[in-house]
């Protein structure tokens, strides 16, 4: 992930959608473009506040604190406001 400065924000850019706890809290905006090339930009704390009930069932959770996604974003997240 490339951090780029982007009008006082800066904003991560990433080959995959991700969400680790060692960012939660930090208002980061991250911009990530899948395989075909779609770029979608998203608030991770928003993402984490959306997500938070699923991530703790899930085992890379547990076992690292971190979720990524490379072909798109979680269904979970669709359809809503992100940034």
């Amino acid at each position: 992930m490339n951090n780029v400065e982007n009008n006082d924000t800066k904003v991560l850019k990433s080959k995959r959608f991700v969400v680790r706890m060692s960012l939660v809290g930090k208002n980061q905006v991250i911009e990530f473009t899948n395989k075909k090339g779609d770029t979608i930009t998203y608030n991770h704390d928003k993402v984490y506040s959306i997500m938070k009930e699923k991530l703790n069932s899930l085992p890379c959770w547990t076992k690292y604190k971190s979720y990524t996604a490379t072909n798109n974003i979680p269904m979970l997240c669709r359809d809503k406001e992100l940034v």
